[in-house]
């Protein structure tokens, strides 16, 4: 008997404890009874019925994916290596959990997926000169898509967008011939400007000489 009471208050302390689940601050708790959903708990203590319910748990905060280098083509037909961060917040437990299998997994081929849409309707020198437009677009259109998977995308920030070597190469070029060029302008420009100032002293000096002459002629006359 005595033996099967202590039995008896092992079992009992097992189930409480397995009963028991805390929901931290930041975090949602999804209850499922014999495999269904049946509510949404917040931080805090909750007491679920061992066997027959489950507690899942969902971080709410933000969080961040890193979409890896991958290989783009441009409108005008030139490869670029692109790579992105995208910040994300899950917004409903419930739609994150139950319609989608891997949230992260689906998120991340979605970005890139509409990466190579977005890069691929832009020339080369829009990509790179048009950084932020990029991110918003990819933000809005991704935002959109993750409505029904209960996931707000917050923010997109492209890191880097690399041209071939050959074309790095050639821009390099042409940005330092851009800035030989303008120096020679400079150059062209300050001699433009000692010979208009040294044409100015030599009218003023004529002029000088001119006055100096007519006041001796007055004097004579």
């Amino acid at each position: 008997m005595i033996a099967l009471a202590i039995a008896a208050v092992v079992v009992v302390f097992l189930l409480i404890s397995n009963g028991v689940r805390i929901v931290q601050q930041y975090e949602k708790g999804l209850v499922e009874t014999l495999g269904k959903y049946s509510s949404t708990v917040g931080a805090g203590v909750t007491i679920i019925i061992p066997i027959f319910q489950t507690l899942r748990k969902v971080d709410m905060r933000e969080q961040v994916m890193d979409v890896a280098p991958q290989n783009v083509i441009t409108k005008d037909n030139v490869t670029v290596t692109v790579d992105a961060i995208i910040y994300f917040q899950i917004t409903d437990p419930v739609k994150v959990v139950y319609n989608v299998a891997n949230f992260a997994l689906a998120a991340l081929k979605l970005a890139q997926t509409n990466l190579r849409n977005v890069i691929g309707d832009m020339e080369l020198d829009s990509t790179l000169t048009s950084r932020e437009k990029i991110n918003n677009q990819l933000r809005a259109v991704m935002d959109e898509a993750t409505d029904k998977w209960g996931v707000k995308i917050t923010r997109v920030e492209i890191q880097k967008i690399d041209p071939p070597r050959d074309i790095t190469d050639s821009m390099s070029k042409q940005m330092k011939a851009e800035r030989e060029k303008n120096k020679e302008k400079e150059k062209l420009n300050k001699y433009d400007d000692n010979d208009l100032s040294s044409n100015r002293i030599n009218n003023n000096v004529s002029e000088n000489n001119a006055h100096i002459q007519m006041i001796d002629n007055i004097d004579e006359d």
